[in-house]
């Protein structure tokens, strides 16, 4: 990891839902695939939209669209599904596009608890700002965790 004066920066991959830019640390990512044939499962939450088979594991892929309250859309060539991976577990969010790849330091994310006490902000670990733009850095291991202790 690259180090700016002394302080550690951290990759994320910069992805979007509706018209907004997400990030998630690109050590969580394991690989990013094209949208593919999801097989539904009976009695999951709406926003859990399945599983995949990539090669021969089986995954369950969410739809953050959903869980972040948005109408779902239906995939075009833009459509990626990103494997996340944390605790050797596996899973799969469906986003709109993938961007890029950016770095912030820690000190460059500003904290979101002081805006609202909303849990759905439990998923958000700050927002990094490039120029005019706004990236919600995600905590993808609250997002992992919370659907592992679902079952």
């Amino acid at each position: 990891m690259a180090k700016a004066l002394g302080k550690e920066r951290r990759q994320y991959v910069v992805f979007q839902i509706d018209q907004q830019e997400f990030g998630v640390d690109i050590h969580k990512v394991s690989i990013i695939e094209k949208y593919m044939n999801i097989t539904r499962v009976p009695t999951t939450p709406a926003y859990i939209k399945g599983v995949v088979n990539l090669r021969g594991e089986i995954i369950p892929v969410m739809d953050l669209r959903i869980k972040f309250g948005l109408p779902s859309k239906e995939p075009d060539d833009d459509t990626r599904i990103i494997m996340l991976k944390f605790n050797d577990i596996t899973l799969g969010v469906i986003v709109d596009s993938v961007a890029e790849v950016v770095d912030f330091t820690e000190e460059e994310l500003e904290s979101v608890t002081s805006i609202t006490n909303d849990r759905t902000l439990d998923y958000v670990v700050g927002i990094g700002r490039i120029g005019q733009r706004l990236i919600t850095v995600l905590n993808i291991e609250k997002l992992i965790t919370e659907l592992t202790e679902r079952e």
